[in-house]
C-alpha cells in the first residue's frame, strides 16, 4: 500500500530535484512536490486494443510465473494512490465511447497492454491497462538515464501543439491539496513521484489530447486529459511506454471520460498473436443468456482503497463439490482491511489463506497420477505437479472451478486456474495472509468478457473466445 504527503518547494529548490531522482526507487511513499517550473509547451465509443505484456521470449513458464508473482506481491504491499472525482471532462458529456486494441507482446509476461496515441500530431504507444490504479502516464523526452527502454518513440511535449502544464489549482492536480485553497505561484507545475508495487515513476502533470481507436472510422480525439509526463522511472514496465489507470479515482481514464462503464476481454496467455478490444462508454455492453452480474461492494472512503473495485466472493466450488470456506473469508472489514478486488494489473489470484488452503487441498486430492513438487523456488507457486516430460500435456483430471459471487457464479475451466510449462503443472493461485486483501487477477480473467458498470455499481461477465471479439 502506498502513502502520500505533500510539500511546497520554492522555485530555488527546483535545481536540486534532478540530484534526488536516483533516490526515488527506494521511496515507500507517494510524494507530491509543488514547484515553479516551465515546460515546452451524439453517442460514440472509445475503442482501445489490448495486448498482454511478455518478457524475454526465451523466458520459461516457471520463470514467467515467478516474475509475475514477484510483481504481484510487491503490488499487494504498495498499492498506488487514488482520489475521488468531482468533475467530468468538459468536452465530454459521458455519452462518448472510446476504444483501444489490446494485444499480447512477447511469449511470457504478466500484464495486458492497450494501444492509444498522445499529442498533436498523435504519437501511438502501448500502456499497461490497470484497474487497480488511477494515474495515466507515459515517458516523456527529454529522458535521462533513469528511463526504461520502450518499443515506441518517446513522446516529446515540445513537439505537440496541444500540450500544456496542468495548473496546480486544477481539480485534477495531485498538488491541489498542498495549496489548501491558496493561489498557486506563477508558472506552478505539479511534480509527482508515484510508487506502485511493481515500480515507480516521476515527472510533471500535464494536459494533452489523446486519440483512441485503431482506424479512422472509430477514432476519437479527447482533449484536456490530465496525465503524468514522466522523465524518470524504474525498469519494471516491460513492453510498455507507461500505464493507464482505470480505477475509481478522479485521475483515471474512466473518470476523466465520464465513461459510466467499460469492458474488456483478455485473450489467453498461451495465444501470442490475437488482440481484443477495450471499450469505454455506452457501447461497452454484454448481451446474451450467459451473462451474469454481481454488485460491487462499496469501496472504503480513504485512499488507496477508494480506487479499487471490490466484489463479494461468498464461496468456491471445485466441480460439484462446494469447498468448506467461511462465507466471511473475503469480507471487507469496517477498518478497510480484507475484501477481494478485481484487478487487471495483477497476474495471479491471491486468496485469504484459509480459503487458499481449501482450494489447494481439493486440487491436490484430484491429481493422483503425478508426483507433487514444491514450485516455490522455480515458479513461486507452492502446489505443482511433475509432468513426465517438459513437453507433456497435463492430464484431463481437473473439473471447472466455480467462484460464487453475490448473485452470480463465474465458472473457470482448468486452464484458467492451472498453468503448465517446463515439465511442471501448477495451481495458478497463491495464499494471502488472513485479514489482508485478496485479489482476482488477470490470469483467471482470460477468455472472460467483463463489463464494469460504474454507474450501476455492477460487474457483469460471460465466457467468451476473446480473440474473436
Amino acid at each position: 500500500m502506498a502513502f502520500h504527503s505533500c510539500t511546497i518547494i520554492p522555485a530555488s529548490h527546483h535545481s536540486s530535484m534532478s540530484s534526488s531522482t536516483s533516490q526515488m526507487a527506494s521511496l515507500a511513499v507517494l510524494v507530491f512536490l509543488v514547484v515553479c517550473a516551465t515546460l515546452a509547451s451524439g453517442a460514440a465509443s472509445v475503442r482501445v486494443g489490448l495486448t498482454r505484456i511478455h518478457s524475454d521470449p526465451d523466458t520459461t513458464a516457471p520463470q514467467f510465473v515467478r516474475d509475475a508473482l514477484r510483481r504481484d506481491m510487491h503490488r499487494q504491499r504498495s498499492r498506488s494512490f487514488g482520489r475521488d472525482r468531482d468533475r467530468e471532462l468538459a468536452e465530454s458529456d459521458g455519452r462518448t465511447t472510446v476504444s483501444a486494441r489490446t494485444r499480447k507482446d512477447l511469449p511470457n509476461g504478466g500484464e495486458y497492454l492497450m494501444t492509444l496515441a498522445i499529442g498533436t500530431p498523435p504519437l501511438p504507444y502501448a500502456a499497461v491497462a490497470d484497474t487497480g490504479s488511477d494515474l495515466i502516464w507515459t515517458q516523456c523526452a527529454p529522458c535521462g538515464t533513469q528511463c526504461f527502454e520502450q518499443p515506441a518513440p518517446l513522446y516529446n511535449p515540445a513537439s505537440s501543439t496541444t500540450f500544456s502544464v496542468l495548473p496546480c489549482n486544477s481539480s485534477l492536480s495531485m498538488c491541489a491539496g498542498a495549496l489548501a485553497g491558496a493561489a498557486p505561484p506563477p508558472g506552478c507545475a505539479c511534480m509527482y513521484n508515484q510508487t506502485y508495487g511493481t515500480g515507480w515513476t516521476a515527472g510533471v502533470q500535464g494536459s494533452e489530447t489523446f486519440t483512441f481507436g485503431s482506424s479512422a472510422a472509430d477514432q476519437a480525439r479527447v482533449p484536456g486529459v490530465a496525465f503524468g509526463c514522466s522523465n524518470a522511472s524504474s525498469s519494471d514496465w516491460n513492453g510498455s511506454a507507461g500505464l493507464v489507470g482505470l480505477g475509481r479515482g478522479s485521475l483515471s481514464l474512466v473518470s476523466q471520460l465520464g465513461a459510466g462503464r467499460f469492458s474488456y476481454c483478455l485473450t489467453p496467455f498461451q495465444d501470442t498473436n490475437s488482440t481484443s478490444t477495450l471499450l469505454l462508454g455506452p457501447s461497452a455492453a454484454l448481451n446474451g443468456t450467459g451473462v451474469r452480474s454481481t454488485p460491487f461492494v462499496a469501496s472504503p472512503a480513504r485512499a488507496p482503497m477508494s480506487t479499487y473495485y471490490y466484489l463479494n466472493l461468498t464461496g468456491i466450488s471445485l466441480g460439484a463439490k462446494a469447498l468448506p470456506i467461511s462465507p466471511g473469508a473475503f469480507s471487507l472489514k469496517p477498518d478497510g482491511t480484507g475484501g477481494l478486488i478485481i484487478d487487471s494489473g495483477t497476474t495471479i489470484t491471491s486468496l485469504a489463506n484459509a480459503a487458499y488452503q481449501q482450494v489447494r487441498a481439493a486440487v491436490k486430492s484430484l491429481v493422483t497420477t503425478l508426483p507433487t513438487v514444491d514450485g516455490s523456488d522455480s515458479t513461486g507457486l507452492d502446489l505443482c505437479f511433475a509432468l513426465p516430460a517438459p513437453t507433456s500435456a497435463p492430464p484431463a483430471v481437473l473439473p471447472s472451478m466455480t467462484l460464487h459471487f453475490d448473485g452470480a457464479d463465474m465458472v473457470l475451466p482448468a486452464d484458467s486456474y492451472m498453468i503448465s510449462g517446463s515439465g511442471v503443472w501448477c495451481l495458478a493461485m497463491r495464499n494471502q495472509t488472513d485479514g489482508a486483501m485478496s485479489t482476482f487477477g488477470n490470469y483467471q480473467q482470460q477468455n472472460m468478457h467483463i463489463l464494469y458498470d460504474v454507474r450501476e455499481e455492477t460487474l457483469s461477465f460471460a465466457p467468451a473466445k476473446c480473440s474473436t471479439l
